[in-house]
């Protein structure tokens, strides 16, 4: 690799945040700019569905790094600039405003966007809403203090999220599903059925199996009601969609970089291009836990790819190999994930669902593949470690709540 003097991070979501720290602490001491299209410097996005949603945690909580960072590290932050298009062969990124940026790295830490209800009627009227960054959590919260009935579009957690948070503040909330459980992208049934009971026991409606058909207007130019394809209707004052999101990849295609599934990066988050490097949500890598190439949706692989990137921008040979685990907290109920369910042959309960706290293990031909913990955040950080090292457990003492999950680690 030839000489780097100046690096360029396109995306100011956790990835890039990320990687311009790693930067410094690999002990980069070359120029280094971040160009992020919001008006924040980078934060964290879980809190949008939870704490900061709820009003219980401020924005100085939920940023990344203290505003004042960036400027004493010496980098050079671009925040409310929208890159306009990258050139590989010039080494170029071109911004919005006319500025061109010259680098010798360049990492593509683009994102991912909600997907949009755009052509269903009604989807433009005041009032629905989606949610994927700080201004979308604020106008949420607003329409919440003079609301009354929320439909949330989406079983999944951002939607669940959202419905716990709400019902807390005293709306009447209904949940709205296509697919007749909850959670089906990521969840087992018993897992899915558990969050369907939690939420109707705090008084959630859901409505599974059911299809919005569109948005009628109340009247003044904002929505009073959700139709479904049954032909029935939900009264609603507030909207929130929650149907997924899509990787952020129109950079890196129109520059003609491999796109699979996201951005194409290898096991060092390098892309087809020379010089250019992707992270987070926008990529898909080949991730040896699934065998397979992958695009992961979660914070861990974000800052793990960050911190992967910067070393490879620098030279380091780094390789990306970390397991996928994720978390959700709804109703004051901590649900953490590692590895996965699907494929499994077996499953080892410690407890019940319905218990307070419990654990379920996943396993194929012996093997532990992922854990579904709830309530169990001590026990999790051990429950990680046994996923991570393929472990073998005894199924007798998974589902033995007095055998510390430490104690099946095996030797080193």
């Amino acid at each position: 690799m030839g000489q780097v003097s100046r690096i360029v991070v396109v995306g100011g979501g956790q990835a890039g945040g990320q990687a311009v720290d790693s930067l410094r602490r690999e002990g980069f001491d070359g120029e280094v700019l971040l160009v992020t299209a919001e008006d924040q410097p980078p934060y964290q996005r879980p809190p949008l569905s939870k704490d900061y949603l709820a009003g219980r945690t401020g924005l100085d909580r939920v940023l990344l790094r203290p505003a004042e960072f960036y400027a004493e590290s010496s980098i050079e932050l671009l925040t409310g600039t929208r890159a306009a298009s990258i050139d590989p062969g010039a080494h170029r990124v071109e911004l919005a405003t006319g500025r061109t940026l010259d680098y010798d790295r360049l990492l593509l830490a683009t994102g991912s966007r909600v997907r949009r209800l755009d052509g269903m009627p009604g989807a433009h009227l005041e009032g629905v809403l989606y949610l994927r960054t700080v201004e979308d959590s604020d106008r949420i919260r607003a329409a919440m203090d003079s609301a009354e009935r929320l439909v949330v579009v989406g079983g999944g957690y951002i939607g669940l999220e959202v419905a716990s948070v709400a019902v807390e503040a005293g709306l009447a909330v209904t949940v709205v599903e296509t697919l007749p459980r909850l959670l089906s992208r990521v969840a087992t049934s018993e897992l899915a059925a558990y969050y369907a009971e939690l939420h109707r026991g705090r008084g959630v409606d859901l409505r599974l199996g059911s299809a919005v058909a569109g948005f009628r207007d109340d009247g003044s130019g904002a929505v009073g009601s959700v139709a479904l394809a049954d032909g029935s209707e939900i009264a609603a004052n507030l909207v929130v969609a929650g149907i997924g999101i899509e990787p952020v990849t129109d950079l890196a295609r129109a520059a003609g970089i491999d796109c699979e599934n996201g951005i194409a990066v290898d096991s060092g988050c390098r892309t087809s291009a020379p010089d250019v490097f992707a992270a987070g949500d926008c990529t898909s890598h080949p991730n040896a836990f699934f065998g397979r190439r992958v695009r992961l949706e979660s914070v861990p692989n974000a800052m793990d790819q960050g911190r992967v990137a910067a070393a490879a921008m620098l030279g380091a040979d780094r390789v990306y190999e970390s397991e996928p685990w994720f978390w959700s907290d709804q109703h004051g109920v901590r649900l953490q994930m590692a590895g996965l369910s699907e494929g499994a042959d077996r499953t080892v309960l410690r407890g019940a669902y319905g218990d307070e706290s419990f654990i379920a293990f996943h396993l194929r031909d012996g093997v532990l593949i992922g854990v579904d913990a709830v309530n169990s955040v001590r026990e999790f950080i051990f429950c990680r470690r046994l996923v991570a090292a393929r472990a073998r457990p005894d199924p007798d003492a998974l589902a033995d709540a007095s055998v510390p999950v430490r104690t099946l680690l095996p030797a080193r």
